[in-house]
C-alpha cells in the first residue's frame, strides 16, 4: 500500500499539532497529551509523533515528560 500525498499532509499536521500544543504548555506529561487526542490518533502513531520531535531537537523526554527545548 503506498502513502498518497494527502496521508502525508495529515501525518505533517498531526507532528505539527503536537508539537505546537507542547510548546505552548512548556512540559506536560506525555500519558496526558495522549490522553487528550487518542480519539484522533493511535497509541503508535502518537509515540512515532513524539520520536520525531525528540529526534529533531525541539522536544525532550524524560520519564514521560515533555518539555519543549525548540
Amino acid at each position: 500500500m503506498s502513502t498518497t500525498k494527502e496521508q502525508i499532509g495529515a501525518a505533517i499536521q498531526a507532528v505539527a499539532a503536537i508539537g505546537q500544543a507542547i510548546m505552548e504548555l512548556k512540559s506536560v506529561p506525555s500519558g496526558v497529551l495522549y490522553a487528550q487526542i487518542c480519539s484522533k490518533m493511535s497509541l503508535n502513531d502518537y509515540e512515532s509523533a513524539i520520536r520525531l520531535l525528540v529526534k529533531a531537537g525541539v522536544v525532550e523526554e524524560k520519564g514521560h515528560v515533555l518539555t519543549w527545548i525548540g
